[in-house]
């Protein structure tokens, strides 16, 4: 195991230094002079080049930045920025000292941030990007607002020609965001970031965490994000000569970095890309950002395992991962056996799709199709592979993981799918949920008073000219954005949902109006109903009074 005392002076190979922090300081000023912004860069590009951008497409904003070069000062300047690092346009070294003069070419150079080209013209050596978040109300964070900050990872595949290095340090990429839009925030004393890559769930943690420890394999990976940590200090709250008092950077393998401990809270964006495995492959051959090196979904398989011995009580794990699925067999048929009875557990599959497809995805994402015979190659690896373990189809998706309180047992066992768009951050709305099943557990739902959520709304279907509605539907506008089927007397419950009856009281005066029929079950009718009311509070459609 290391520490971070590992990388006290930031010079891994191949990695951007951090330790020159006068020169940290001067690319920090620099940078936010000139605006070199979330907002900055989308105003500068507008509307359309912007877009285009996110889709990894550089012409539209080549265009309009060549444009604005021959603008005013500040303006010249940004666009000479987003040319170097977004877009990995070469440029003139006069450009670069005018855009930034603080640091200026010779500092770059230092940082390991650009290095001249051949032709004498300065070239990004990584991918510097501005990132941020808005404050969220609704979070209890350590402190309050957004932030905006700078992102130092790897160039990626649309930046360079060739493929990746197996050693690519990934940048901000829909995984990424999509982990920290999933994630519950709360404060906690002690958090882990598992593969913290170069950083992103780390820079949200220092938000709401007192103490994180960001692991990875990659010594490469903690070089990169020791550097946004010391350059981003400000902003995170981060004591520049005192790293260590706040962070924590170890090396190594999954859990092996912190066996023994325990946090209160764990988000991963594991290496999950399932990878064929191949005779005499060794860990140099593998994309170490995406492949844990095992076969299959072992590495979320043993995750969801292991993960629980590492939280404290009432502690909670946050990851993405994917999940083979053998023909014939529902999607959460493994995941269920990967599950203990003692954890909390829930399982959200968010896409499913076929080998051919998800062989096309990942081969894309590292360059390999740049190369026919690779690509060839390597396309048939991945379908014999999924061939050899009868896999029809992969699911991808969030996973909530949590070890019971003290004294406590396991209330949580959920598996289910949900492809349609759902509101982001979701993460507040699933921790909300998970408060509704404690709640739902510790008190006689009979006696509670219930009122309906403020985003629900009801929706009724009939033929024309039909007495009654024959389809009535409850619906979500926020969260999740579930629909529920009603039965009559389902609606007649949410309807009396005010406030003023408890549970009991509403089933009673529904067993009172639509009962008394020959063959009517009081019973039946009651504990139906009770169960059902039960699945509305649970999913946030009735909340309690």
């Amino acid at each position: 195991m290391t520490d971070s005392t590992h990388f006290i002076d930031g010079n891994i190979s191949d990695a951007p230094r951090s330790d020159l922090p006068g020169l940290l300081e001067a690319l920090r000023t620099d940078l936010r002079t000139i605006g070199y912004t979330v907002d900055g860069v989308a105003d500068l590009l507008g509307e359309a080049a912007h877009s285009a951008l996110n889709r990894d497409q550089l012409i539209p904003a080549l265009i309009v930045t060549g444009r604005a070069l021959n603008g005013e000062p500040t303006t010249a300047a940004l666009a000479a920025v987003v040319r170097l690092w977004l877009l990995a346009e070469p440029q003139e070294a006069e450009t670069v000292n005018a855009a930034l003069p603080g640091i200026r070419t010779q500092g770059l150079m230092e940082l390991g941030l650009v290095e001249l080209s051949e032709a004498g013209l300065v070239q990004a050596r990584v991918d510097l990007r501005p990132y941020g978040w808005d404050g969220s109300p609704g979070e209890d964070t350590v402190s309050t607002g957004g932030a905006d900050l700078w992102v130092a990872s790897d160039l990626a595949a649309h930046q360079r020609p060739g493929v990746l290095r197996h050693d690519h340090v990934l940048g901000i990429g829909q995984a990424s965001t999509t982990l920290v839009q999933v994630t519950a925030r709360r404060h906690v004393a002690r958090a882990l970031d598992l593969g913290t890559g170069c950083g992103i769930q780390s820079f949200h943690l220092l938000h709401h965490a007192d103490h994180v420890t960001a692991t990875d394999i990659s010594e490469r990976a903690l070089a990169f994000t020791r550097f946004n940590l010391l350059l981003n200090a400000p902003e995170l709250h981060l004591d520049s000569a005192n790293l260590e008092d706040r962070v924590s950077l170890r090396l190594g393998s999954l859990l092996e970095p912190v066996a023994g401990e325990e946090f209160e809270l764990v988000v991963s964006n594991p290496p999950f890309v399932i990878t064929p495995r191949s005779t005499g492959e060794a860990a140099a051959d593998q994309f170490t950002y995406r492949d844990g090196g095992l076969p299959g979904d072992d590495i979320v398989a043993s995750l969801v395992r292991a993960l629980p011995s590492v939280l404290a009580p009432a502690g909670t794990a946050q990851l993405l991962g994917n999940w083979e699925i053998p023909a014939g067999a529902s999607w959460n048929e493994r995941p269920q056996s990967w599950a203990s009875p003692d954890a909390d557990v829930w399982f959200i599959q968010r896409e499913q799709v076929g080998p051919e497809q998800y062989a096309e995805t990942w081969l894309q994402d590292a360059s390999e199709s740049r190369d026919r015979r690779l690509y060839q190659d390597s396309y048939a690896a991945y379908l014999d592979d999924f061939a050899s373990r009868n896999v029809e189809a992969i699911g991808f998706g969030m996973i909530w993981l949590r070890r019971p309180a003290q004294g406590a047992g396991a209330v949580i066992s959920r598996f289910e799918e949900i492809t349609y768009p759902i509101e982001q951050p979701v993460g507040p709305h699933l921790g909300a949920a998970v408060e509704r099943a404690d709640w739902l557990a510790a008190h006689e739902l009979a006696d509670a008073h219930l009122l309906v959520a403020e985003d629900v709304t009801e929706e009724r279907h009939q033929r024309p000219g039909a007495e009654h509605p024959g389809v009535i539907l409850l619906r979500q506008g926020a969260g999740l954005r579930r629909t529920n089927l009603l039965s009559t007397e389902l609606a007649g419950f949410v309807s009396a949902c005010d406030g003023d009856l408890s549970v009991g009281q509403i089933i009673g005066a529904l067993e009172a109006l639509l009962g008394g029929y020959d063959g009517f079950d009081p019973e039946t009718f009651r504990g139906g109903l009770l169960a059902e009311v039960g699945n509305l509070v649970r999913d946030g459609f009735l909340l309690p009074a």
